[in-house]
């Protein structure tokens, strides 16, 4: 991303009205840009931004190339980073390697040693493929020997031109194994000590009512991707031609934010199949993320290809959940 479009998209965002100006640098690899790029950043959201205005910034990285320098600058500033680690050496770099094939696992640690010792706050993202999926409980428990208490599992599901899953991807029901596998690893010796996303945002649904990711929400248009040139789209999933929203070199957030595109986008999450309509998960997932449902056409009304998955994890965890919901609900209301 170049100069003039890295200020277009900070001046252009800290110019509208929000309660919490929230950017995610993401790549491939944002580390690639530099300290230079991140100090950037920082000076521009500090330039044109308001008086008080709350800013937070999120990093996601392979922490091959995180120094000290820069883990530095991104304590200051309390950026979030999500590192990407799949499991030990022998499972991540099936998928995580150098262009040669060389192991990135070593260097991957030596970029969490260096956060830790500059203290920035960051999580582990787990990308939970063929080369995991069986594994769920090796992967948790490997994490957690490093010393790692934030987690966060996101499922590998691509397909090719024709609507065939690529080797990568997983199954539903592999997806609700592994599922169940962390989940009863966590429920016997971590609840309250190891934080994973997913659990999280389930409590938080059962004592809240509230959705705090987008794919438990009915709608997807929650924020924007900005590629390198300035162009817009509704989801980092979905950069495609057809759902090119604009273009901030060219138009302002407001009218992308309108634009009959996004709007269609993010009715089409709860166009959902109709047995959803009768299905008690879906208050958890509203039909899951469409990424998930569209094969060869964008049909939102297709089941999600993890459906099955995600209803054996549920029906296996719900009722703990619950338990646990109903708990900390009890010891807030003592409070």
């Amino acid at each position: 991303m170049s100069d003039p479009v890295l200020e277009r998209v900070i001046a252009g965002y800290m110019g509208t009205i929000q309660t919490v100006y929230a950017f995610g640098w993401q790549g491939g690899e944002p580390s690639l840009m530099g300290l230079e790029f991140f100090r950037k950043v920082v000076d521009m959201q500090q330039r044109y931004g308001r008086p008080g205005a709350i800013v937070t910034n999120g990093l996601q990285t392979n922490a091959t190339l995180m120094n000290d320098d820069l883990a530095a600058h991104l304590a200051k500033y309390r950026f979030l980073v999500g590192v990407s680690l799949d499991g030990p050496p022998g499972i991540n770099d099936l998928n995580r390697h150098t262009v040669s094939g060389r192991s990135v696992h070593t260097k991957t640690l030596e970029g969490i040693t260096a956060l830790r010792r500059q203290g920035v706050s960051f999580n582990v993202l787990t990308v939970v493929s063929s080369a995991n999926v069986k594994q769920g409980k090796e992967v948790y428990r490997y994490i957690k020997s490093l010393g790692l208490d934030y987690h966060q599992y996101i499922p590998c599901v691509e397909f090719d031109a024709t609507g065939r899953p690529l080797p990568f991807t997983i199954t539903g029901d592999q997806w609700g194994e592994f599922l169940k596998e962390v989940f009863d690893e966590w429920r016997r010796h971590d609840v309250g000590r190891v934080s994973i996303r997913l659990h999280d945002d389930i409590l938080n649904r059962l004592i809240t009512g509230a959705a705090a990711t987008c794919t438990m929400r009915n709608r997807c248009n929650d924020y924007f991707v900005v590629e390198h040139n300035g162009d817009v789209y509704p989801c980092d999933f979905f950069v495609r031609p057809d759902l090119k929203l604009g273009s901030l070199m060219q138009n302002t957030w407001e009218e992308m934010q309108t634009s009959t595109v996004y709007q269609q986008f993010g009715r089409m999450k709860s166009e959902w199949n109709l047995q959803c309509d009768t299905c008690e998960y879906r208050a958890f997932c509203a039909g899951d993320c469409l990424k998930h449902r569209f094969r060869q056409t964008d049909d939102p009304h297709r089941l999600s290809w993890l459906c099955a998955g995600w209803k054996r994890f549920y029906r296996h965890s719900l009722p703990i959940f619950q338990e646990l919901a109903w708990e900390a609900s009890r010891r807030y209301v003592r409070q």
